[in-house]
């Protein structure tokens, strides 16, 4: 099969700070990570690497420090390894990001063949939109399959896949032909540790890097911050909570008693769930 991966490379949101004055994030002496989200994707496309045979490409958009986390996925197993970078990508938001992909994709499909799978994750940490994927599947044409917990079946001499995904109500089981987008929920695996052999490599593999120009981009005004009509209006740290913890189930007896307490107090704060929950108890 041939496989390709989007990434991102984003702040460790555990270290991310909001300047107190400007309320705009700071990012000076932050580390970055693969975004971990397209970690469960990565693993997933390796995983049917392993099983069906093909190539995994792991890809990005980003300056050119994002050749680390492509060269640390390179590391997990990957097969080869793509960046766009470009000045006119600066300040992209969600729109301009899928078309600069998408066009990457195509790009690469010429040099590498026509992906049976892309893979993302549902959404990266810094942004939390979840619109990148599902923009890439719209502008090439591929079926979307968003929020997926497992692939089930994959017969690749028929084309089709079958996933389960996750939805408001329970779990969808769908099937569908490839090619296809998948975005990949968290917890569906782990993430391997790679071998010494895929670290060697990829300590001296190459990254192809590629411009604007040579992803046959032309229309730049798709890109960068003239291509993002998303604007922010503030960025701001969450106010701390007044309300104090309360204590549960103190100097309760045994466990149904902790348990009563807790279901009294949650009804006192909340009068609507209980008369909700007795309904859908009736119901079934």
């Amino acid at each position: 099969m041939r496989i390709f991966v989007c990434i991102k490379q984003v702040p460790d949101s555990a270290q991310i700070r909001v300047h107190p004055v400007t309320n705009t994030i700071m990012r000076q002496g932050v580390p970055t990570i693969i975004n971990p989200y397209d970690l469960f994707g990565l693993e997933e496309a390796l995983r049917l690497r392993d099983r069906f045979g093909g190539e995994v490409t792991v890809m990005t958009m980003g300056p050119p420090m994002a050749s680390d986390s492509l060269r640390k996925a390179l590391t997990y197993g990957a097969d080869r390894a793509v960046l766009l970078t470009d000045r006119f990508f600066a300040g992209s938001d969600t729109l301009a990001t899928s078309y600069a992909l998408a066009n990457l994709i195509q790009k690469a499909s010429e040099n590498w063949g026509q992906p049976d799978i892309v893979f993302c994750g549902k959404q990266t940490i810094d942004g939390d939109t979840a619109q990148v994927g599902p923009g890439i599947a719209r502008r090439l044409g591929l079926t979307q399959l968003t929020y997926v917990s497992s692939i089930d079946e994959i017969d690749p001499s028929h084309g089709t896949i079958t996933v389960r995904r996750r939805a408001d109500h329970g779990v969808q089981v769908l099937q569908s032909r490839l090619p296809a987008m998948i975005t990949m929920m968290e917890g569906s695996n782990e993430i391997r540790r790679g071998r010494i052999e895929d670290a060697l490599r990829a300590a001296s593999a190459e990254v192809v890097q590629w411009n604007a120009a040579a992803a046959g981009i032309t229309d730049l005004g798709h890109c960068g911050l003239r291509g993002s009509p998303t604007v922010v209006k503030k960025v701001f740290a969450p106010p701390s909570r007044e309300e104090k913890a309360t204590l549960v189930g103190e100097g309760a007896a045994n466990p149904a008693a902790v348990a009563n307490d807790l279901i009294t107090q949650i009804f006192a704060r909340q009068p609507v769930l209980e008369g909700d929950l007795m309904h859908a108890a009736a119901r079934h």
